[in-house]
């Protein structure tokens, strides 16, 4: 699955929290996503999904959910790119 990242927005809250949130366009798919993102010790991430602007079909927002559960490298990716950004 082939996906870039269009907008990120990520903080560090008073108590010390990480939370983002990326917009995620993946090729092939008709709308793109919100992934938010939070971790409170910057190790444990929880995430949410869901379609960032009109929605688009089910079967597509499932299958970016499978592929985040299951492919490693593109989580870390993600959460990398939330501490690179808060980094700055």
């Amino acid at each position: 699955m082939k996906w870039s990242i269009e907008r990120l927005e990520a903080e560090k809250t008073q108590d010390k929290e990480l939370l983002g949130k990326i917009v995620l366009v993946v090729e092939g798919h008709k709308s793109p996503y919100e992934v938010t993102l939070h971790s409170k010790n910057g190790r444990d991430w929880s995430y949410s999904l869901n379609f960032a602007g009109a929605s688009g079909p089910e079967e597509q927002i499932d299958e970016l959910e499978e592929q985040i559960e299951e492919d490693d490298d593109m989580f870390d990716s993600l959460t990398a790119a939330i501490k690179a950004h808060i980094a700055k």
